[in-house]
């Protein structure tokens, strides 16, 4: 029996041997296989390599023997024991015969894997012990810890083929036939996802050459470090992915240019690695047959307008590479749009920046206005011919952050035809997470640095000593989902989880998988079957399909 246990940035291989008698700890699983591992006697605490790790991870020891509170009656567990805040997923592992024993104690089907205030029932026999031996149980549950972040035991809920639903009743107190439902409608109909940014995740595993970049990840296999791979797009029903093909503002000129061209070409190497899995996909239609064949649809979209280096002739290459939308800004200004986290100096777009809307309207690429200041979405939305996208971004009136969309924006999406696909970010979607970045953003100016710079605010956070991350959850992106409903119209929305490109993610939608559980939380509070097909992706299509009528008109 073999587990990965999270710690930070790194990952120990655990293993008990057959008897059950030594615990066997190593940094990958081949480590534990070929004997170059550290071995435990039963009962004798094994100290993972905690100080390769984050320390904030919040993991003390692993060992073998009692774990706190609800199995300190069972029989000795292999178990992490837990510390403080622990933003990975852990795992109290149960083998064998003893799960039968917990079984006992805790009611059919529990072992336990928990994430910071949540914890995740897995099968049993997922985690079982020497060969051919098989634990009882096939049920699996979500439920809520307490104020201590201590281990708390899920109940009930079902299996969901990898994906659970959040666990609360739903009508007559069933919430299995829900979950059904949300399965069963991400089957029939695409989940179009707006932007994950797993291009880049996987560039800065192994470096800026895209053969290095795919060659060195296996996304066939789980990968703790990620928030995307192939397993997990599966169970999350994933239909069509639009990746982000990202260059970060400190990018500029030529630089930004050829980083642009690297990251396509870098999705181009996956889909070719991949090609049971991803299928390349540059229309609605090329979407919709992927996704008929079994394949996760995908497209590609460039996130920051300074990757063309102010040239249209970079702009109308992209879209020959297939390249399907241009995010106007990120997190700075171009030479020619004003993002929404940057301090405003053109008052939305210049002369040049309408030319490059008017070329994409020309070229068929989608005018993406996520990053965008308000003033910028305006103006853009008054300059195009074809409808918008954000493809990751959230509403202003429920969550005051300049990155979401203002309820007058919304409003303009019916006469313009386009979709608001609404993220998880926690500090787009919680009041808390917001105060708690400005917070951060105060922090980090007093230590001379730029908030705006994605890595350097991932560094400072993993060692500041303020206030630890509110949690976001489930609940606040259906706030934002819903409020979207109201005031854009249901034909206006979608969703952009922004997976991968975010340290922290709400209690509930922590990976890929997690999207059923949204689905099945919309159908619990009433939502059509209907509504909630517009929702996963049918109105993002459409607006590729519009885009690309207006072009060849």
């Amino acid at each position: 029996m073999q587990a990965q246990v999270a710690l930070g940035d790194a990952c120990e291989a655990v293993a008990l041997d057959p008897a059950g008698q030594r615990v066997c700890v190593g940094q990958q699983a081949a480590d534990v296989q070929s004997g170059g591992h550290r071995a435990h006697p039963a009962g004798e605490v094994a100290r993972p390599a905690v100080e390769q790790c984050d320390r904030s991870a919040g993991v003390a020891a692993l060992g073998v023997g009692q774990t706190d509170g609800e199995l300190r009656e069972g029989a000795p567990q292999l178990a992490v024991r837990l510390v403080g805040r622990l933003p990975r997923t852990f795992e109290h592992l149960v083998r064998g015969e003893r799960a039968a024993r917990v079984e006992e104690l805790l009611g059919p089907g529990h072992s336990l894997v928990g994430r910071e205030d949540q914890v995740v029932g897995h099968p049993l026999d997922t985690l079982g012990g020497a060969a051919g031996e098989r634990a009882p149980g096939r049920v699996t549950g979500t439920g809520v810890a307490g104020p201590s972040r201590g281990v708390t035991v899920a109940r009930g809920g079902h299996e969901m083929n990898g994906a659970t639903s959040e666990h609360r009743p739903g009508p007559g107190g069933d919430t299995r036939v829900v979950d059904q439902r949300a399965i069963d409608l991400l089957t029939r109909h695409p989940l179009v996802d707006g932007h994950n940014d797993l291009p880049w995740a996987l560039r800065r595993l192994a470096g800026p050459d895209p053969a290095d970049a795919v060659a060195g990840t296996d996304l066939t296999a789980g990968l703790p470090q990620l928030q995307t791979d192939l397993p997990r797009l599966r169970a999350g029903r994933v239909g069509v992915q639009f990746w982000s093909v990202y260059v970060p503002c400190s990018f500029e000129g030529a630089d930004a240019v050829t980083a642009v061209l690297e990251q396509v070409e870098l999705v181009h190497r996956l889909t070719e690695r991949y090609p049971s899995d991803l299928g390349a996909a540059t229309t609605a239609d090329d979407a919709e047959a992927a996704f008929a064949a079994g394949q996760v649809a995908s497209l590609m979209g460039a996130e920051g307008g300074h990757c063309i280096g102010d040239s249209l002739g970079v702009l109308r290459s992209l879209r020959r590479l297939g390249v399907r939308y241009l995010t106007l800004t990120h997190n700075l200004n171009t030479a020619w749009a004003d993002s929404a986290t940057d301090e405003p100096v053109h008052g939305g777009l210049t002369d040049f920046g309408r030319a490059v809307v008017r070329e994409m309207n020309r070229i068929g690429m989608v005018v993406d206005l996520s990053h965008v200041a308000a003033t910028t979405m305006r103006d853009a939305l008054a300059t195009t011919t074809a409808p918008v996208l954000f493809t990751h971004s959230s509403c202003r009136a429920v969550t005051d952050h300049p990155r979401n969309v203002p309820d007058d924006v919304l409003g303009a999406l019916a006469a313009n035809g386009g979709v608001c696909m609404v993220t998880f970010v926690p500090r787009f979607v919680s009041a808390a997470a917001v105060e708690w970045d400005a917070q951060l953003q105060d922090a980090m100016a007093a230590a001379g640095l730029d908030h705006r710079d994605l890595r350097a605010r991932d560094r400072f956070a993993a060692d500041w000593d303020g206030p630890a991350s509110p949690v976001a959850t489930l609940d606040d992106v259906v706030a934002h989902v819903e409020h979207a409903r109201e005031v854009a119209g249901i034909d206006h929305i979608g969703i952009g989880g922004d997976f991968d490109g975010t340290r922290e993610l709400p209690v509930g939608l922590e990976d890929v998988s997690r999207y059923p559980a949204l689905f099945a939380a919309l159908l619990e509070r009433g939502w059509s079957e209907d509504d909630c097909a517009k929702l996963a992706g049918r109105n993002a299509l459409r607006v590729l399909r519009a885009v690309d009528d207006v072009s060849t008109a």
